[in-house]
């Protein structure tokens, strides 16, 4: 079942594991609005707290856009100043902030336009996946504005500051097999086998073990940081031992069959 946030902006469904977000303005290409990051906000609580769900996948509605930037025609009205973007952060930091701290996997599933805030989003993913036909870039500095330091850091983390510079300082727009080639993205397919692609590998995670998938999501956080928390990896790292997913992932591995772990 389908549930609508953000009057229908915003989709969420689950199944078999997975949690689906669908950016769904198709007519202005997915540009994201202040209500559709409230909506991704809520969404991401419900998925949070919900433990059937081990794996989402952000998708964008129809074939031209994963997310192609904010919403452009409300930026005369909410970030038409400095006071204004100062606002316009306050009301889209709850969704930004939920997106990057958020515990479990999350997959892009890339098509066609991935641009200025798109591209933000899609860096916050664990994973991206695209289509040959998808489309890149930052045009801020198109625009007379700039990046703050959370997207340029997931960004120089990701490809490093030279393509960063690249990115950033043109504004160009580049092809799915650059983005690739850089390590923007991990996958290129062709159009036709994205989903496919996409849910195979989100199923693949679904059936692992949820306290390792987040606690591996964990970690690797970690160790971007100049002081990561190595007390608690350590903690969270021992108490796996403890769990009932590790007796049956013993089990399965020793009756020859696939685990099925309940994240206890």
């Amino acid at each position: 079942m389908t549930t609508h946030y953000a009057d229908g902006k915003m989709l969420a469904e689950v199944d078999q594991g997975i949690g689906l977000i669908t950016f769904n303005q198709p007519e202005k290409r997915n540009a994201m609005s202040v209500a559709m990051w409230d909506g991704l906000t809520q969404i991401l609580d419900v998925f949070e707290a919900d433990d059937t769900v081990r794996v989402v996948v952000l998708t964008g509605a129809g074939p031209k856009a994963f997310v192609s930037g904010a919403d452009i025609s409300q930026f005369d009205q909410q970030r038409g100043s400095a006071n204004a973007q100062l606002e316009y952060d306050r009301l889209t930091s709850a969704g930004r902030a939920k997106l990057a701290s958020f515990p479990k996997p999350v997959i892009a599933r890339i098509r066609g336009f991935c641009l200025g805030g798109g591209l933000g989003i899609a860096l916050q993913a664990d994973i991206r996946i695209a289509a040959v036909d998808s489309e890149f870039g930052i045009p801020a500095a198109k625009l007379g504005i700039a990046y703050g330091y959370d997207m340029t850091k997931k960004l120089v983390d990701l490809v490093g500051p030279a393509h960063a510079a690249t990115m950033l300082y043109t504004g160009s727009r580049f092809d799915a097999h650059e983005a690739a080639r850089i390590g923007l993205v991990n996958r290129v397919v062709p159009d036709e086998d994205l989903s496919d692609v996409v849910i195979e590998m989100a199923r693949t995670m679904a059936d692992n073990a949820p306290r390792s998938l987040r606690i591996g999501k964990m970690v690797i956080a970690e160790t971007l940081k100049s002081d990561p928390k190595l007390d608690l990896i350590r903690t969270e790292v021992a108490g796996c031992f403890d769990t009932e997913d590790y007796k049956e992932g013993r089990r399965a591995f020793a009756e020859k069959r696939r685990p099925v772990f309940t994240g206890t």
